[in-house]
């Protein structure tokens, strides 16, 4: 009986503990660190959907970006703006920004919040296709101001501000934000800001909610290898390192067809560029110059040029590569020091490699019938105009020209012809 008793209870008390800790809410938080685009679109949009299905009670976007493309950043403010789930944008930690289309993304939040020590604006739209002239420039900008002062409306956010910040370009701290209504909160940590925002009403597209998030259990959102794979490659840097090494492939390819590896690997690497480029500013002269770059390194091992076709090659690599991605967005750009040290290390890889591959083929010949043309021996008998000479170790038949006074017996000959196993030879 008292053992029956027991066991009731014990069941009673995990039921009971399994009812409190189903009870504590959950919070997600999601980190962006670098530049907005396609892939960080489709990681936002993911997070947003996991934490929807798990019914959590919020999404924290912990921000830090120095801006992005139009197209991605559009996409996110529309996935958050009909969000299920309530949406934080906090940024930080100290020392980092929300810059260009990071003002769009915070202002779009249901919340937005900043760490000490960041600042939040200088979102005015940059051209990353080239340059525009004035009257399509004002269409942008009028295009982006009217998108911002929607967003800041619907969020009741300081909408004059916002608009500032495109047509002004104005940056401000996390201190002048809050006084500004720009942002909700200023937060030392996360869990200082949890415990602010508990309490707060949001509206969501199916009705007004309270969060519960004092004492909320937090669960980071790992961004999975795929797509920071996929993120890392669309970096500016690693797309032209890889459309680099794709031609290099693709070059010792089509040079030595059924190498196999070397066709393997560029073109991974080409494919891989080329989705890359995708969401990439990409100026196609720049794509040009860089194959004709590649062209005159070939043909500087063909023909004799003194080094003008290298020099050539090298001027037409730096200007593809300057011109390749054509945007005044920093973070959009290659680093120089990659394209000095790339163009250099082709121009070295070319000039030395390759130009003694070619050495190497050009070599006098040390097998076969030819590879006795010009080799010394001695005359083992009188050659007049026939005998015998040893080369090699090895005694071959040999013959001379008959109007000549013949070898004699231990002089040194030089093989200057075959024909049918019988050598050619003349006195030394």
């Amino acid at each position: 009986m008292k053992k029956r008793v027991f066991i009731y209870f014990i069941i009673i008390f995990l039921s009971f503990v399994s009812l409190l800790f189903s009870s504590v809410s959950r919070v997600d938080l999601l980190t962006i660190d670098g530049p907005i685009g396609p892939i960080t679109a489709r990681i936002i949009e993911k997070a947003i959907k996991s934490a929807t299905d798990d019914n959590s009670e919020a999404l924290v976007i912990e921000l830090n970006t120095p801006g992005g493309l139009d197209e991605s950043t559009r996409l996110i403010t529309r996935q958050i703006l009909n969000s299920e789930v309530p949406i934080i944008v906090y940024v930080s930690p100290s020392g980092s920004r929300a810059a260009s289309a990071g003002v769009f993304i915070t202002l779009s939040a249901h919340i937005a919040a900043m760490v000490p020590g960041t600042n939040i604006g200088a979102a005015h739209p940059v051209s990353i296709g080239g340059q525009i002239d004035s009257v399509m420039e004002e269409k942008v900008t009028n295009d982006a101001v009217a998108y911002i002062k929607s967003i800041s409306n619907k969020r009741g956010r300081n909408a004059e501000w916002a608009e500032s910040s495109i047509r002004q370009s104005v940056s401000i701290t996390e201190t002048e934000a809050l006084e500004s209504k720009v942002i909700d909160y200023v937060a030392n940590n996360l869990r200082e800001l949890l415990d602010l925002v508990d309490g707060r009403k949001v509206e969501l597209p199916s009705g007004e909610r309270i969060l519960k998030t004092k004492a909320s259990e937090v669960r980071k959102i790992e961004i999975g290898w795929r797509d920071r794979i996929l993120e890392v490659i669309s970096s500016p840097t690693i797309a032209y390192i890889l459309f680099t090494l794709g031609m290099w492939g693709l070059f010792f390819e089509l040079s030595n067809p059924g190498s196999i590896l070397p066709g393997i690997v560029g073109g991974i690497c080409i494919i891989l560029a080329f989705f890359a480029f995708q969401s990439l500013p990409i100026n196609y002269a720049g794509v040009l110059l860089i194959f004709l770059a590649i062209i005159l390194f070939v043909a500087e091992i063909k023909v004799v040029s003194h080094g003008a076709l290298t020099i050539g090659g090298i001027i037409s690599m730096v200007l593809g590569s300057l011109m390749l991605i054509n945007s005044p967005a920093p973070y959009m750009r290659v680093s120089l020091t990659v394209i000095l040290t790339v163009v250099i290390a082709t121009a070295l890889f070319f000039f030395f490699v390759v130009g003694m591959g070619i050495k190497a083929q050009r070599k006098k010949v040390t097998t076969g019938d030819k590879g006795m043309l010009g080799e010394i021996g001695v005359a083992r008998t009188e050659i007049k105009p026939e005998g015998y000479v040893n080369i090699h170790g090895e005694i071959w038949r040999a013959e001379c020209d008959p109007q000549t006074d013949g070898i004699e017996k231990g002089e040194k000959v030089k093989v200057v012809g075959i024909s049918k196993l019988t050598l050619k030879v003349t006195k030394v």
